[in-house]
């Protein structure tokens, strides 16, 4: 295989302790560095393999000199680029890696700098039971080995839907890869060749390298005099072998007595429990060589941590402790070590993290947190907290959580990567979080959510920092009233600064929404932003997977652009969902995916006050219709990408010959119902379907097959148990994409359940790569639905009928048993956002209806389509323990016409709890209904009314 050469246009990663001027200063002298022009200088630059380290004066400086395996020498495959969420290279830095399959394949990395140790980042495969698999790779440097390096899957592969769990059985893996660390043995000289090689594939069929990360540590830091030594004072032991959580506790209180600072010295300490520290210095002798870790052999609830104090909890990280009496700890310093767990599973209410509780005029100083839950989740009241110069890796959720009553704090020149959920975050909760700030951090690949948000917050700060590949559900910048307890005075108020940030590959699919998320989004979802000033300035947003800038569920005033770049986005410049009023000033956008550089559906309700210097986002026309694909990063000139929500064969790779050759492929609409997509109709599952939107004939579906095929007939399909309808279809084929032939005049086709709902069009044989359904009729429903959209040619014949996967009926005919209301017509009287009231009767426990909020009472009605006899409702919330206990108070009434209403069962307080299921059920007396409605005037666990599903019986 071709050999790839590391190019010359990474700078030099110094150390975390120097400046950041002595960084610039550096890189402007290394005469073959390239770097990419800020927003000062303004001259656009293509972000397509941009490194977070290519951006001088930005981002924290960090002592390592990150390789990247594509660009190695090596002997492997080449996988990606792909932003597909639940794909090796989506997760990889820069979304490319290099899968290694064979007995001696290797990547080599050439040494920049002097290098004494190294950090990789790889995934290996998970084992079938999810429990992890373990193996080794080698290490060599200019050919010779040098050690076995152990490598496992046992903190990454995750499966399922959050908080996330070890099940595979769950599917949806997702978080695949990890960090190894180690030492070189010497110090090896600029230009060394340091080799990852593959020894065995007994352990493991395949290794999948994404960097490696190359410093020089030095020695150990010496012993300072007269510090208290956890060792030699206290009896810790440095093996690990036994835990040693009583003798550190009895060193830090000893500390705190005789105010001396406490010393880790060179050792790895097994901890069970958290340590509790106050009014204390915690050092060691550098985080490569003073290591922390460990966890409970029987209490999962209890592994290494170093807590303050006030440990309230609360929110998604906490276990309830009562308030101490004299508050948070106060004037901690926490240095030079590291604190590496053994946390492989996300279970919210565990206190799991690397550190935690609430310090005040404290400090956390060249910290290496990795393997814990959050590295740091901060309970206030607390003020004056720093982290800095410190690294977060491989968490299971946050990087640091400010939560609930931070002031004046702040994370500053730290490096965090591979977080399952907020890489730094701010929540305000209940208490108002003040004046914090994140400053001068780089933050590469969060699998899960936000690099850098804050939910709520006042005088709120996020300036210079570098954050680069996003996976889901997030972008690069958040802010937002959204979650629990962020309204009035914790919502977003008082003047923010974010500025000088670049957003490298940011924003992507949210897979429960279906559409693409911003590199820079705000919401308002709990109340509207009561006037901010949210000043966003000389900011560069660079190749975003989908929009650049995003507004969405509720109004965000308040928010001022100024000397922004927008160069290149998947989809739009501005994706706008929701009311609001934006200024924008020298705000610049080019290679925009979409011809329209805006989507609104909002219309005027988007208010826009232009100043000078504005390009290339701004139409007085903008568009509203179904998402496109993204075209990642490289404009309209390239093809589009497949949704990363479902995975698609590549465009350009014909389908094998025979069978359906529109299977799998990519297929676009004219539009979409919902969640009624047009992949739904090349999936080979005919309990999916399409269905383009309601009354707005014609609408088109189109399928690519890749490459120009000989076709001679098209089968479509309806779910079985669907009643009789009749749809008016043609057909068309294309060779190009661009001029269409009609190969079936437009006829009406009658799918009818006693012949499997099928219907069969042959074609004049001939050759065509596009082939599209027109539809200009429905008998039975206002829209075109195909469940399969089957293509057949290349002398394949049509399978026999095989008799389809049962599925739920349509909206119009009413099931003869079991729950009355699956998929029957149901309004609400509001709802937020996408949380609309059919997946309250969608017969999917994982969606959900949730009305307006700060708004009862609220109501969620039903057609049955015809009088039925009832007597019992059950009410589902999804089946997750990321939904807490909670009351909601209904009551349940029923109707014949639709117009006077009857009270079935009065309003009472109904409990979900996750320990049975989330699910509630109500009775009452047998009744003949049409009609039942459920009105909802309060909710304990969020101020909405909330229903995954709404379900009728007989009995």
């Amino acid at each position: 295989m071709a050999d790839h050469t590391v190019p010359p246009h990474r700078p030099p990663r110094h150390r975390l302790q120097a400046g950041l001027a002595a960084l610039a200063a550096t890189a402007l002298a290394a005469a073959s560095i390239t770097v990419v022009a800020l927003t000062s200088t303004a001259t656009p630059a293509r972000a397509a393999g941009l490194s977070p380290f290519d951006i001088p004066g930005r981002g924290a400086t960090v002592p390592f000199v990150e390789h990247e395996a594509e660009e190695a020498v090596h002997t492997g495959t080449r996988i990606g680029p792909d932003r597909r969420y639940g794909t090796l290279p989506s997760e990889a830095s820069g979304r490319e890696a290099v899968t290694l399959d064979a007995v001696g394949e290797y990547v080599e990395f050439t040494l920049t700098e002097p290098a004494d140790a190294v950090t990789f980042r790889y995934s290996l495969p998970d084992n079938a039971a999810g429990t992890g698999r373990d193996a080794t790779i080698d290490l060599r440097a200019n050919g010779a080995l040098v050690k076995s390096v152990p490598v496992t899957s046992r903190y990454g592969w995750y499966y399922g839907g959050y908080p996330f769990n070890n099940n595979p059985g769950d599917t949806n893996p997702h978080h695949f890869y990890d960090e190894a660390r180690t030492f070189l043995g010497a110090t090896y000289p600029t230009g060394t060749k340091i080799r990852l090689q593959v020894s065995s594939t007994a352990q493991s069929p395949t290794f999948t390298i994404d960097l490696a990360d190359f410093e020089r540590v030095g020695a150990a830091i010496a012993k300072p005099a007269g510090v208290l030594d956890v060792v030699t004072d206290f009896g810790a032991d440095p093996t690990g072998a036994t835990d040693s959580t009583a003798k550190f506790q009895a060193a830090v209180d000893a500390g705190k007595a005789q105010g001396r600072a406490v010393w880790i010295p060179t050792g790895t300490f097994t901890l069970w429990d958290h340590v509790v520290v106050d009014g204390v210095t915690l050092r060691g002798a550098g985080p490569w060589y003073s290591v922390l870790g460990g966890r409970h052999p029987t209490d999962r609830k209890r592994a290494a941590g170093i807590y303050g104090k006030y440990v309230p909890g609360g929110g998604y990280s906490g276990e309830i402790r009562p308030h101490e009496a004299n508050g948070p700890s106060r004037n901690v310093t926490l240095r030079d070590f590291a604190i590496i767990g053994d946390i492989r599973e996300r279970v919210d209410e565990h206190q799991v993290n690397a550190i935690g509780g609430a310090m005040s005029n404290s400090v956390v100083d060249n910290v290496w947190m990795q393997h814990t839950k959050v590295g740091a989740w901060m309970d206030g009241p607390m003020d004056n907290f720093t982290i800095r110069n410190s690294r977060i890796l491989d968490q299971t959720a946050d990087g640091v959580n400010f939560h609930t009553g931070v002031t004046n704090s702040t994370v500053t020149n730290t490096f965090v990567r591979n977080t399952g959920d907020d890489a730094l975050a701010m929540w305000a909760q209940n208490v108002p979080n003040v004046n914090n700030s994140f400053t001068f951090n780089t933050i590469g690949v969060t699998i899960l959510a936000n690099h850098l948000v804050s939910y709520g917050g006042r005088d709120i700060k996020i300036t210079d920092n570098v954050t680069a590949d996003s996976v889901t559900n997030g972008g690069g910048i958040h802010v937002a009233n959204r979650y629990p307890g962020v309204q009035g005075p914790t919502a977003v108020l008082g003047t923010w600064t974010i500025a000088r940030n670049t957003l490298i590959r940011n924003g992507n699919s949210d897979y429960n929404w279906r559409f693409g998320v911003g590199a820079i989004w705000f919401s308002a979802l709990n109340e509207p932003f009561q006037n901010p000033t949210v000043n966003i300035t000389d900011t560069d947003i660079l190749d975003s997977s989908y929009a650049a800038l995003h507004w969405i569920e509720g109004e965000t005033n308040g928010i001022n652009l100024n000397n922004v770049r927008i160069d290149g986005a998947g989809t739009y410049a501005l994706q706008v969902q929701a009311a609001s009023r934006v200024s924008f000033t020298n705000a610049r956008a080019t290679r925009i995916a979409q011809a329209n550089p805006m989507h609104n559906c909002v219309g005027s309700g988007f208010q826009i006050t232009q100043g000078a210097g504005n390009s290339g986002w701004y139409t007085a026309t903008p568009y509203c219709g179904p998402w496109p694909e993204p075209q990642w990063g490289n404009g309209p000139t390239s093809p589009p990408g497949p949704t990363p929500t479902t995975p698609t064969p590549n465009p350009t790779t014909p389908p094998p010959t025979g069978g359906n050759l529109a299977l799998g492929r990519p297929a676009t609409a004219s539009g979409s119902n919902q969640t009624y997509t047009a992949g739904n109709a090349v999936d080979g599952n005919t309990g999916s379907y399409w269905e383009s939107p309601n009354n707005a004939f014609p609408q088109t579906l189109t399928v690519d097959l890749g490459a120009v095929r000989r076709v001679d007939r098209v089968v479509l399909r309806l779910p079985a148990g669907w009643e009789r309808r009749t749809q008016t279809v043609a057909v068309l084929g294309s060779t190009d994409g661009a001029a269409y032939a009609t190969l079936a005049a437009s006829s009406g086709r009658v799918f009818d359940p006693a012949s499997g709902n099928t219907v069969s069009i042959p074609l004049p044989a001939g050759d065509r790569r596009f082939v599209r359904l027109s539809v200009t009729g429905n008998t039975g429903w206002p829209a075109a639905q195909v469940a399969e959209f089957e293509v057949y040619g290349d002398g394949t014949t049509t399978p026999p009928p095989t008799t389809p996967p049962p599925t739920t009926a349509p909206p119009t005919t009413p099931p003869p048993s079991g729950n009355l209301a699956v998929g029957r017509p149901v309004t609400a009287t509001s709802h937020a956002d996408v949380y609309v009231a059919a997946n309250a009767v969608d017969g999917n426990a994982g969606t959900y209806w949730e009305s307006a909020n700060n708004a009862f009472p609220q109501s969620l009605t039903v057609d049955l389509g015809a009088t039925q006899q009832v007597s019992r409702v059950v009410l589902r919330l999804p089946p997750s323990a990321a939904w807490q206990t909670r009351t909601q108070t209904v009551a349940v009434l029923g109707s014949t016409t639709g117009s006077t209403y009857t009270m079935l069962k009065a309003s009472a307080g109904y409990t979900f709890d996750p320990a049975t299921g989330n699910t509630v059920t109500v009775t009452f007396p047998a009744t003949g209904q049409r009609y039942l409605r459920l009105t909802v005037t309060g909710n304990t666990g969020w101020p909405a009314g909330q229903l995954a599903e709404f379900e009728v019986h007989r009995s």
